[in-house]
């Protein structure tokens, strides 16, 4: 059991990438704090942890306000005695558009979504990390759109590459406190949420090849590749691993 006996918040995991990584967690011992806004769909992923005899408890909070991540710290405390970790999953992507066509709105809950989150989540984390000098682990999910952007999602991209950016300094700010901080970045998924809005409109099968040709390897990513690279990470294999971005992407950013 690779996360025996460590608690781990994931934001964003009642569906898609988010529930893959929560549902592969528990699957290595972790006890999961299941976090999303569609309270259903996080039922849905504990359930399938506890029916699988994982440990997980779901919190709705919206992880771009301070009192949402009270409330998730305070889960991970009541419930399972502590914090070890975080994976920063929740997202949201304006439509693939004309830059002059993404409203202030959308630029605002890009930023709002993908980037003070974190800030806010390192915000909550920190103190608990330090009162148990014992560490932690923050994994925060990027995007190839951070470090090779296309086009028609430039607000996006530029809050991707932000996530990247930040999370580096983290890691060199927390590094004496034993505080990891790394990044994944997957390549397009054509079953997440958020495909259609970066396909800018239905995900045609036409669509489909038009990404998948971009990938040297053939295929999109799936939500085991990224739980995968999010387990190393997150685990104490990784316990000298600070600062980096995995790119699970079969080749796209090379």
């Amino acid at each position: 059991m690779r996360l025996a006996n460590k608690t781990v918040i994931v934001t964003g995991a009642g569906s898609g990438i988010g529930a893959g990584i929560a549902k592969r967690f528990a699957a290595e011992g972790a006890r999961v704090v299941v976090n999303d806004i569609n309270a259903q769909g996080g039922e849905a992923t504990v359930a399938a942890i506890t029916a699988s005899k994982g440990k997980a408890v779901f919190t709705r909070a919206d992880v771009t306000t301070a009192a949402g991540w009270q409330s998730l710290i305070e889960a991970a405390q009541q419930n399972f005695g502590g914090l070890d970790g975080i994976v920063n999953n929740a997202g949201w992507s304006h439509v693939n558009r004309p830059f002059m066509e993404v409203t202030e709105a959308d630029f605002d809950r890009c930023f709002t979504v993908n980037v003070k989150s974190i800030y806010l989540s390192a915000q909550a984390a920190l103190p608990v990390f330090r009162k148990q000098g014992r560490g932690g682990a923050i994994v925060n999910i990027a995007s190839t759109a951070g470090v090779r952007p296309r086009p028609g999602l430039t607000v996006y991209n530029a809050s991707k590459g932000a996530v990247v950016i930040m999370s580096k300094s983290m890691a060199a700010e927390f590094a004496p406190e034993q505080v990891r901080v790394n990044c994944v970045n997957p390549v397009f998924n054509p079953d997440t949420a958020l495909s259609a809005a970066f396909a800018g409109g239905a995900v045609t099968d036409a669509m489909r090849e038009k990404f998948r040709a971009s990938i040297p390897m053939g295929r999109f990513s799936t939500a085991e590749d990224v739980a995968n690279a999010c387990l190393y990470l997150a685990s104490d294999e990784a316990a000298f691993i600070t600062g980096v971005n995995i790119e699970v992407d079969g080749g796209r950013c090379v």
